[in-house]
């Protein structure tokens, strides 16, 4: 069982993963992060300036540091989740998804088949031609998560429908963009906690892994007890800049 697959099936155990966003596309972040002790890693494409080379490479070194890296595509296009999925990624975490009609496109968007992404033996995760197109088509859903993320008030009232979506592997929620979503600014405001237990509480009724950002993992317990599984925990940037400030 290789490391994407291997991920995959920790998480669909109910296993508990923890993990942190990568900001800095560079291959040897990458390699210190995955020597630190994570269960994953989601480079964070959304957010921070990354390419296709980008995420070449640092999938290339996650593979090398033998730890599972996911990335956040920028949209839930084919072309995306494609090129991502390409170059070997564990999985793909997409944003701003409010409704099943989405979550059912990028989920087709993740496989192959009708409405969903083209083939081509030639890619890192087809072996570069070493596997047979039987084989990668069977390993390629074992190898991939699928990370839905909720963002906003319609994502939470449809978090139980959404995480009913064949193909959905976890339903994630950031408690910072459903506050601006709902016009607020304090990620711990209640009724933001409110939105934020009720997306983990029905990703574990349904049977999905539920995810959640924290900014350490001391403030992880209450999300954990909640059903929690899958911890995003700060940032390469959060790490080098409290690094930073203790050695001033």
């Amino acid at each position: 069982m290789n490391v994407n697959s291997a991920f995959r099936a920790r998480l669909k155990r109910g296993d508990r993963c923890v993990g942190t966003f990568v900001k800095t596309a560079h291959p040897a972040v990458i390699e210190i992060l995955g020597a630190a002790g994570f269960d994953f890693l989601v480079l964070d494409a959304e957010h921070a300036p990354i390419g296709r080379e980008g995420v070449d490479h640092c999938v290339l070194a996650a593979r090398a540091a033998g730890i599972a890296l996911l990335v956040r595509v920028p949209s839930p296009t084919v072309e995306w989740i494609q090129t991502v999925l390409d170059c070997g990624a564990a999985g793909v975490m997409v944003p701003r998804v409010s409704n099943v009609a989405e979550a059912s496109r990028i989920a087709a968007s993740v496989g192959y088949g009708p409405g969903g992404r083209g083939f081509s033996p030639s890619t890192r995760a087809a072996g570069y031609g070493q596997r047979s197109i039987k084989t990668h088509l069977e390993l390629a859903r074992e190898d991939t998560v699928l990370v839905i993320q909720i963002e906003d008030p319609q994502g939470v009232a449809n978090a139980n429908s959404i995480a009913g979506v064949p193909g959905v592997d976890c339903l994630f929620v950031g408690p910072v963009d459903l506050a601006v979503a709902n016009g607020l600014t304090d990620p711990v405001d209640a009724e933001i906690m409110t939105q934020c237990d009720s997306v983990v509480r029905e990703a574990a009724a349904s049977g999905v892994a539920a995810g959640v950002f924290v900014p350490n993992i001391r403030s992880a317990a209450r999300w954990e007890e909640g059903g929690a599984r899958f911890l995003v925990v700060g940032t390469d940037q959060s790490f080098l800049k409290s690094g930073a400030a203790a050695a001033t």
